[in-house]
């Protein structure tokens, strides 16, 4: 009996931790919903915005001086640029996220921070277009301002005349008030910023119903890597993500209405989903994934007497979001699969390469090193976003369960069964399942846009969730005294992972070889200058990859991407003479004029590359006789050269051949 009693007793002590264990990590992660999400109604504070507002300008005064001191390559320029970014962030950030602050305080904060982090980026080049997706916009909105009519050809981004809208709103905003492009342009940015950030709250206030939930949903949302940098550039995306959240706003804020207020809010999701459809094709992709799913999990779920009309509704939408964009593919001829394709199949079978192949070794990701702290930074930041997204995750699925049952995993059991309330909670929750994959596609260089494209829309439904977590988990978590100050240093780390994860390096430093922005300089602006102003404009220029783009803007030529059909400017440039092969293929080509960049023989390409971005990973610089061997060929003349960059006329091969 003693033994029965005694294995009996050893066998409960086995157990008890068992069930410990599953009750602590049930509780952890489980659908519980405490606390409230929103304080009793509040008046905004008007002390704090003032407060608020002298401590930002203090910050960009910072931000500024770091950019002044990057310049001259002093060594403070860190602690001055990201002094300027703390304080930005950290002080907005804690007001945002307090539970008593009121919901006009909170959106007008968010308001500000967002302009403030897009003066942080324009201030990186404020008299000019500093990133290279930028200058591709602006050739185009020059070309449409020069030509006055619409789709001429770009060969750097052949795809971008065929979706217009964001030059034809630029040059519109020219053509009205007479500001030169770049301060058109400049204005746009503004307004889509602002525009998003509110779209973006209104649209998850009318889904989670706290304004609380919203605002946090929103911070979150700003640690997205493409937030700080990518998404503000004068670019199609840009104004993509704008019009995509507005759609998404206006659709759930009228989820309730019937009859005609139905009809004029349908009117009015049409009307931008056409805009989307000429603006950018993942936005317009991405608008169709949503309200394909959204339509899809209408007609799952258990409805109300309201089902018919809500999933017609949703339906239409749906058939809309899909139709009109390949209806623009059709019409315009857009070769999408091709320009698309091999991307996104070079990405996947990378990632599965990555996860399925032997073990990985350490790949060139295409942005360059950064600073250990910076490093240091974003892994936590990630690592929050996942704490966050696992702690958030089923109690974001339970506030749409229906009413009355949210202890316990009854709200799961419930949405499991099909019953619940709001199928855009539901998929919004689903869509955080993209973050991991982003993450995976970001870590092979040939995922890495995808994952970085990802981002953008992935962190709608990452906001949320973590936004859930926030003020359902963590709080309660919290010990008291930090309860209401951590969850937003929380959040602080997480926005500031998300500007030092930007392809960019955030202070503008010197000259950096084959860098995309911090290769943008004066000394390749000046030789672009020169080749319109002593050759006219048109001519035929082939060169490296950013000289092409600075002749393209600045110069107004004609640049080639290919010497002739096979033969690429890399086996041109790199070879250490120029055989058989080069030469014909030169000599029979069309090309006026070769540019030599000697700065490429000082420094590996910091991308990899200095052609193009297929190319193969070069660790090594050009060589100087790699480059100056046009001085001895018969036909080809010297006819610049100011220390650095070199043009030759080969126009004289073309008459010898």
């Amino acid at each position: 009996m003693r033994l029965m009693m005694s294995a009996h007793f050893t066998a409960g002590a086995r157990i008890n931790p068992l069930r410990a264990g599953i009750g602590f990590v049930s509780a952890v992660i489980g659908p519980d919903l405490r606390g409230s999400a929103d304080a009793p109604l509040q008046r905004a504070n008007c002390g704090w915005i003032a407060v608020l507002c002298l401590t930002i300008a203090a910050a960009l005064l910072l931000v500024v001086a770091g950019h002044a001191a990057g310049r001259r390559d002093y060594d403070v320029a860190p602690l001055f640029f990201w002094s300027g970014v703390v304080l930005l962030i950290v002080p907005t950030s804690l007001r945002i996220a307090w539970p008593t602050t009121a919901r006009g305080e909170r959106l007008f904060l968010l308001f500000l921070l967002t302009e403030a982090l897009l003066y942080c980026k324009i201030v990186y080049s404020p008299t000019s277009f500093g990133g290279y997706d930028e200058v591709l916009h602006w050739i185009a909105a020059q070309d449409l301002i020069t030509a006055r009519r619409l789709f001429l050809s770009n060969p750097l981004l052949p795809i971008g005349p065929t979706y217009p809208a964001l030059e034809i709103l630029a040059t519109a905003i020219v053509d009205l008030t007479g500001l030169p492009l770049f301060a058109a342009a400049t204005l746009v940015l503004i307004i889509l910023k602002g525009t998003f950030i509110g779209a973006l709250f209104l649209f998850l206030e009318s889904i989670a119903g706290s304004p609380r939930i919203s605002a946090i949903a929103c911070l979150a949302y700003m640690g997205c890597p493409t937030f700080f940098l990518f998404d503000s550039m004068f670019s199609y995306e840009s104004l993509g993500i704008v019009l995509c959240v507005l759609t998404f706003a206006v659709e759930a804020a009228s989820k309730d209405l019937v009859g005609r207020p139905r009809l004029k809010s349908l009117g009015l999701i049409a009307l931008l989903l056409a805009s989307l459809a000429v603006t950018h094709h993942l936005s317009a992709a991405f608008a169709a994934i949503y309200f394909g799913a959204l339509a899809a999990l209408e007609a799952w779920r258990r409805h109300d007497p309201l089902r018919i009309k809500t999933s017609t509704a949703v339906g239409l939408a749906a058939i809309l979001a899909i139709a009109l964009p390949s209806l623009w593919v059709q019409a315009r001829g857009i070769p999408l699969t091709g320009y698309l394709g091999p991307v996104i199949e070079s990405g996947f079978d990378a990632l599965l390469r990555k996860i399925l192949g032997p073990a990985p070794r350490l790949e060139h990701l295409g942005v360059p090193d950064k600073a250990l702290y910076m490093r240091l930074t974003t892994l936590l930041a990630l690592l929050l976003v996942a704490l966050g997204l696992a702690t958030g995750f089923f109690r974001s699925l339970a506030m749409a369960a229906p009413g009355g049952t949210r202890s316990g995993w009854h709200p799961i059991q419930d949405i499991l069964k099909r019953r619940w309330h709001d199928s855009r909670i539901i998929l919004l929750t689903l869509l955080a399942f993209g973050f991991p994959v982003s993450v995976g596609f970001r870590l092979t260089s040939a995922g890495w846009e995808i994952g970085n494209r990802m981002g953008t829309f992935v962190f709608i439904g990452v906001g949320l969730v973590v936004a859930v977590s926030v003020v359902h988990f963590w709080e309660g978590r919290t010990p008291r005294r930090l309860r209401r100050v951590a969850p937003a240093v929380a959040l602080t780390v997480i926005v500031l992972g998300g500007v030092m994860s930007s392809s960019l390096s955030p202070i503008h430093g010197r000259y950096k070889v084959a860098a995309d922005q911090e290769s943008i300089e004066p000394m390749g602006i000046e030789t672009a200058r020169w080749t319109k102003e002593w050759l006219g404009a048109g001519n035929r220029f082939t060169t490296d990859r950013i000289n092409r783009l600075l002749l393209a803007g600045y110069g107004r030529q004609d640049v080639r991407v290919a010497i002739v059909q096979g033969i690429d400017p890399a086996r041109l440039f790199e070879a250490e003479t120029l055989g058989p092969d080069e030469f014909w293929a030169l000599a029979r080509s069309d090309i006026d004029f070769l540019l030599i960049d000697l700065r490429l023989t000082t420094a590996p390409p910091v991308l990899g590359f200095y052609f193009q971005p297929w190319q193969a990973r070069r660790t090594t610089p050009l060589s100087g006789a790699a480059l100056l061997k046009f001085n001895d060929v018969k036909g080809v003349a010297r006819i610049y050269d100011n220390g650095w960059i070199v043009i030759y006329d080969v126009r004289g091969l073309h008459e010898n051949s």
